[in-house]
């Protein structure tokens, strides 16, 4: 696998990779209001069966992202694009963000995402950044693991983020020095 700065190439190959996730767990909201205190809890919940989460975010963000010419990466398996990570520089945090993290469904579960990741990571210590903040709805279980493996941790989340009204939740981890 190769993991390399995208082209204007690489990105209408993005444009077309399968973005949706497939998952029987979710991270379920609860919210407790009274006068005084507000609590909010997250649970994992199994489903009946499967579901199939449709992507938050719509092609022309992903163009717009890439002309900003910032931490746009793809990763090459055989000599063919099977995703891409997408980070934005927020240098007012010392933080990237990652907007998308896509690996096309058959190439799943084969480290793909974890090297994005990582690559990316470097590309935001080289920038100067002090952390990577990444995003996923609450439906997006695969990617929560993911992240939890990979050492993010939870640190917050918006109810109104997302435009398909998904919630999003919120992970980071700070570089090691």
């Amino acid at each position: 696998m190769i993991v390399r700065i995208a082209t204007l190439a690489d990105l209408n190959v993005c444009l077309t990779l399968d973005r949706a996730s497939v998952t029987d767990h979710v991270w379920q909201m609860k919210v407790d209001e009274s006068e005084s205190e507000v609590g909010v809890t997250f649970h994992v919940v199994r489903l009946p069966r499967t579901m199939r989460a449709e992507y938050p975010r719509g092609s022309d963000e992903l163009i717009e992202n890439w002309q900003q010419q910032a931490g746009f990466l793809v990763a090459e398996v055989d000599g063919e694009v099977r995703g891409y990570i997408d980070v934005q520089l927020q240098p007012w945090q010392g933080m990237g963000w990652v907007a998308n993290l896509v690996v096309e469904p058959a190439y799943r579960r084969r480290g793909i995402a974890a090297a994005l990741i990582r690559h990316a990571g470097q590309w935001a210590r080289g920038q100067s950044l002090q952390g990577m903040v990444v995003e996923a709805t609450t439906k997006n279980y695969p990617a929560i693991c993911l992240y939890q493996k990979l050492g993010f941790r939870f640190c917050g989340f918006n109810d109104h983020y997302y435009t398909n009204q998904d919630i999003a939740l919120f992970f980071v981890q700070m570089s090691r020095k």
